[in-house]
């Protein structure tokens, strides 16, 4: 019997606009979907994982994160997508400090970002 462990598994975002969540995911993430289907388009990332950005008018409803991705110097990433115009959620953490979008729990370090539909992505940087 085989078990879902054996199978790549892939992260999905709804979008209410798909074009402009497209322009977003180019001009913000820098990323430019590897291909397209009817119902949205596909962007791969290492390790043979892949976001799947689809049109739905429930998108931006999640309160979640929804993906993340796991970085090398987390503050050279946040600098970079800043730059490009991506702006870092600030949460009340209790006693975790957060100091200007960044979180930093000890072993990790980690900061959120939403997308142009109100979806919640994370970076984690592990010490």
């Amino acid at each position: 019997m085989s078990t879902l462990s054996e199978f790549p598994i892939s992260a999905r975002a709804a979008a209410i606009d798909l074009e402009r969540a497209r322009r977003w995911y180019d001009d913000r993430l820098g990323l430019l979907p590897e291909r397209e289907d009817a119902g949205g388009v596909w962007y791969r990332f290492a390790g043979e994982t892949w976001l799947y950005l689809y049109a739905t008018p429930s998108a931006g409803t999640a309160q979640n994160t929804i993906a993340g991705w796991e970085v090398a110097d987390i503050g050279s990433v946040m600098a970079d997508l800043r730059e490009r115009g991506v702006v870092f959620e600030q949460y009340d953490l209790g006693e975790v400090p957060m100091i200007d979008g960044l979180a930093d729990f000890g072993a990790a370090r980690a900061a959120w970002f939403k997308d142009s539909e109100g979806n919640t992505y994370e970076l984690t940087e592990v010490r």
